[in-house]
């Protein structure tokens, strides 16, 4: 616990330090970047901090100053995408496939502004896409859920019943199926991810139907799922950034989401050249867009280990399907 809120203080710290800095004078010469969030807001030690994390190096290593609106204070996507339009900004990003529609009407009214969305393609020429290839990250958790299980019965929890959530679902049960092929898997979507509680009503109801390892990919939600495994004295993985430290009894590894490091590259080339990348860039394995963190709570054995690294190489080479 005290480790957990040392952790929490260093990040409202860091937090004041970014907002104290957009609030300051700017010269006219340092490049204004500027992110909407989706409405999973900041504090969630998932997709959102994880995005805020590599805008934060980017503003230390380069040199930027940085800006962000949450929902909370915009109403609706669309008013707060202009807002940061109109203030300015050289580069806009819209985080999360739920800014896309509103980050589209907006790049229509404004073509000469570049804008980056973060886990949605758009078509439109005046927005660089960034997505994921999270069922290969996906694929090695279920990997090493199939290794640890002893019941032949391990759970998924989304966040929502949508075509990238379902990429989550399918790598991990790809990867269960890889080492485990009897194995269930439980699968639940729970249409929302920001209800901790919830999650942890879904995690009970998975573990009183046989689950020993939960995977979820839903935000704060799934901080619920971590939390209620911990509970039962059941193994856990998380996703996006590393969430060990909301259940260090459970929380055997997370799938990383390497989301600050997409945006820190795109933030850099930025700079370098006035440029952002055109169309579409999908990051993996191959390109430290997706991996594991370490392996905790359980001591792999030998074999184990060469497995997983045998099925990461194979994930890697596009060969694991």
């Amino acid at each position: 616990m005290k480790k957990m809120i040392s952790l929490m203080m260093a990040f409202v710290l860091l937090l004041a330090a970014g907002c104290s800095q957009t609030s300051s004078f700017q010269p006219k010469d340092r490049i204004k970047i500027v992110i909407m969030l989706s409405d999973v807001r900041l504090g969630d030690q998932s997709f959102s901090d994880s995005a805020f994390k590599g805008l934060m190096k980017a503003r230390d290593e380069l040199g930027i100053f940085f800006d962000y609106r949450e929902l909370k204070e915009t109403e609706t996507y669309e008013k707060g995408l202009t807002e940061l339009v109109e203030a300015g900004n050289d580069l806009v990003i819209g985080l999360g496939f739920m800014v896309q529609q509103d980050l589209e009407k907006v790049a229509k009214k404004y073509p000469k502004q570049q804008f980056v969305l973060i886990d949605a393609v758009s078509d439109l020429p005046n927005i660089t896409s960034i997505t994921f290839k999270e069922d290969e990250g996906s694929f090695l958790a279920g990997v090493v859920a199939g290794m640890l299980t002893k019941t032949n019965n391990v759970g998924f929890v989304g966040g929502a019943d949508v075509p990238l959530i379902r990429k989550f679902a399918n790598g991990f049960i790809q990867g269960v199926k890889a080492v485990r092929p009897e194995a269930k898997v439980q699968e639940v979507y729970a249409g929302n991810f920001g209800d901790d509680k919830l999650g942890a009503q879904i995690a009970k109801q998975m573990i009183a139907n046989g689950a020993d390892v939960l995977y979820a990919a839903a935000g704060f939600t799934g901080v619920g799922v971590l939390r209620e495994a911990e509970m039962n004295k059941k193994y856990a993985i998380g996703v996006d950034s590393d969430q060990y430290f909301y259940a260090e009894k459970a929380v055997v590894t997370s799938m990383l989401k390497n989301v600050d490091v997409a945006l820190y590259t795109v933030i850099k080339q930025y700079v370098e050249t006035k440029e952002v990348p055109k169309g579409t860039v999908q990051l993996g394995l191959k390109e430290n867009g997706v991996d594991l963190a370490p392996i905790r709570v359980v001591t792999f054995t030998p074999e184990q280990q060469a497995t997983l690294e045998k099925w990461k190489e194979k994930a890697t080479n596009g060969i694991a399907k």
